[in-house]
């Protein structure tokens, strides 16, 4: 190769500079991206999920509308950004799970198991409302949604429907709903929906209560197994396919979500709607409530504390520019929040302006909003059938994105943890294997009880411990391991040291609107309802101890890790507990330098420098000179020193 031809090429290996070490494939053991843009869309189908359709328009209405939009943001600039960018930095750094990383610190492991089970709770529940969303997908191919009108076995009398009744069923639904169907709507009195009523007596056939298991839905477990089937398909390589899959995945929700509001704001009454959802009220600034309801959007919808990121940025080369991507993932996140608030209020908007009522009349939040109120709007829109199924794909799609990176949490954990190199060759069965046990424990919440079961593990299983582990976390590398070290970690890799922005934020900000949003968590607790069904003791029981059961491997762990440490004292060993593992650092040899370096380094291919270039063919030469000056024995001990002209 020529000399620019040459100097290329090694640029053009994984981002390296000329001179430094470089192979192929940086971690070709672990694996890496395919490249940076794969990570990027992986890491917003990870953050942009459910929660950014069925939960941010909500708390942005009830909380001042427009007047939200300043704490939300300032939240995240001061904790979510800042949050997301430690956690990337942490797992590229290392080039290992939510497990391997605390080798920084190994009496903190017990926090990357806090993270496994919060990822097990949230992959368990999550799918089985993904496959909900595939259910209300199959039943939209259809001339007629099944939700439309009153007509239906599963109907009660007390159903009235926002386009009427057929007349042919006058029958079956009582007269004023059939005669004056408008006006029982705008007086809202015993009214339920069909969407309601289709929700509730037909795909969920709910049961009196949370210990009323009854019969498995059949036809939600077959969409359950449907929904593990194409996670485990799409994750059957690794990141090397799912690097592919988001391609689509993370791109084409917001190609619906467009449609969706183009269609939303042709609509009459959208605009008010959209007001609704945006009109500030001020003097809300100035309530806790607000700013913790910001806090704690921001840290949840991020996915924060569930391991995820780390494992994501895990396999990213080691200088890849996490910094640069933890900002535009971080933004993208709530900036699509705040898109899907127009897209769901100004179909609202239409809603109550053709039902004559307010827009706060038919505006809900979670399931409610994505499997009630919303399907219900579109009846009311010419070929309904094909909006129903352009929505509810959408879901789909923001739910695999998260499910993917919540089922490789996991995989890469229990892969890096063994880290031989046949679990490493077949971790394909070791994602099969977390697959089948994650179908198998969703099984229970396919039965009748199954939403009182999903609604406990969403508001417990995942809440108040995240915030325990992302403080811990913070604690744990800025005061154990020490922030001036971990800022030199992220010069060595990111060629730059952290903004003195982030470096405050880490180490004093974050982990005080952390704290404060614990406060404020454990401050506005309150038991859990569904609709008027109030949960018995003991279900909460169950709940607080699923939310402890993540918390609680932290001091587990640290305790077991003290007792085998080195050292005839207690503060000996707790000394030796938090030092950094001999193996932290970077994975790679070429990576570990200053500190890390280490003797015998692994032979590598080295790009050469520009002007190492020049001089190469004088180097070939004089290698040749070198071979045929070199003595060659005789076959009777005499030695030989052939001449250029033997």
């Amino acid at each position: 190769l020529s000399e620019p031809s040459t100097v290329l090429a090694c640029n053009l290996r994984n981002g390296a500079v000329p001179g430094e070490p470089v192979k192929k494939d940086e971690n070709s053991r672990r694996g890496n991206w395919g490249n940076q843009i794969e990570f990027v869309l992986t890491s917003v189908g990870y953050a942009v999920g459910l929660g950014n359709v069925w939960r941010f328009p909500y708390l942005c209405y009830r909380n001042g509308g427009g007047a939200f939009m300043f704490p939300y943001f300032i939240m995240l600039v001061f904790c979510g950004i800042p949050l997301f960018f430690l956690e990337l930095s942490f797992g590229q750094f290392t080039s290992l799970g939510c497990l391997g990383v605390w080798k920084v610190s190994p009496m903190f492991k017990g926090v990357g198991y806090g993270m496994m089970v919060v990822s097990t709770y949230i992959g368990i529940y999550y799918n089985v409302v993904i496959c909900i969303a595939f259910y209300y997908f199959f039943m939209s191919m259809t001339n007629l949604l099944p939700w439309t009108y009153c007509n239906n076995p599963w109907n009660t009398p007390d159903c009235a429907g926002v386009v009427g009744t057929p007349r042919a069923n006058a029958t079956f639904a009582n007269v004023s709903a059939v005669v004056s169907g408008v006006t029982e709507i705008v007086s809202r009195t015993k009214r339920t929906s069909p969407s309601e009523e289709y929700w509730r007596n037909y795909v969920l056939n709910v049961s009196d209560g949370i210990g009323d298991f009854g019969e498995v839905r059949l036809p939600i477990l077959g969409c359950l197994a449907v929904s593990w089937v194409v996670v485990f398909l799409c994750l059957i390589r690794g990141v090397k396919s799912s690097g592919k899959v988001v391609y689509f995945t993370a791109t084409f929700p917001y190609v619906v979500l467009t449609i969706l509001f183009i269609r939303g704001i042709t609509l009459e009454g959208a605009v008010s709607g959209i007001k609704y959802y945006l009109t500030p009220q001020w003097e809300k600034i100035l309530d806790a409530k607000v700013w913790g309801d910001a806090a704690s959007q921001i840290f949840y919808s991020l996915g924060c504390a569930w391991g995820g990121l780390i494992t994501m940025a895990s396999y990213n080369k080691f200088h890849n520019n996490c910094f640069r991507d933890s900002i535009i993932i971080s933004v993208t996140n709530c900036g699509t929040s705040v898109y899907a608030g127009f897209v769901i209020f100004s179909i609202l908007g239409f809603m109550a302006n053709h039902l004559g009522v307010d827009v706060s009349e038919v505006a809900d939040h979670g399931p409610g909003l994505a499997f009630v109120a919303y399907p219900e709007a579109l009846t009311l829109l010419p070929i309904s059938p094909l909006w129903s199924l352009l929505f509810f794909f959408m879901l789909i799609l923001l739910g695999l994105g998260t499910q993917f990176c919540l089922l490789e949490t996991l995989v890469t954990a229990v892969v890096d943890e063994i880290g031989t190199d046949w679990i490493i060759k077949n971790k394909t069965y070791v994602t099969l294997g977390v697959a089948v046990i994650g179908f198998l424990l969703g099984v229970p919440l396919t039965t009748r009880a199954g939403i009182y079961w999903l609604l406990l593990m969403d508001n417990y299983a995942a809440s108040f411990s995240l915030v325990v582990i992302s403080c811990i976390m913070c604690i744990c590398i800025m005061y154990v391991y020490g922030h001036k070290k971990y800022f030199k970690d992220v010069e060595m890799m990111l060629g730059f040291p952290p903004p003195v922005f982030f470096r405050i934020c880490w180490r004093f900000v974050s982990p005080f609107i952390i704290t404060f949003i614990l406060i404020f968590t454990v401050i506005q607790y309150k038991p859990i309802t569904y609709n008027d069904y109030v949960y018995p003791s003991w279900s909460l029981v169950i709940g607080f101890v699923m939310a402890l059961s993540s918390v609680i491997c932290i001091p587990i762990y640290a305790l077991f890790k003290i007792a085998v440490s080195e050292g005839s004292t207690f503060l000996e060993r707790l000394k030796n507990s938090v030092k950094p593992d001999p193996d932290w650092g970077p994975a790679l040899q070429e990576h570990r330098k200053g500190r890390y370096a280490t003797t015998g380094p692994e032979s590598v291919e080295v790009c050469p420098l520009k002007e190492d270039l020049k001089d190469e063919g004088k180097e070939k030469l004089k290698e040749k000179e070198d071979e045929i000056g070199l003595t060659i024995p005789g076959s009777n001990g005499s030695t030989l020193n052939p001449s250029p002209s033997a």
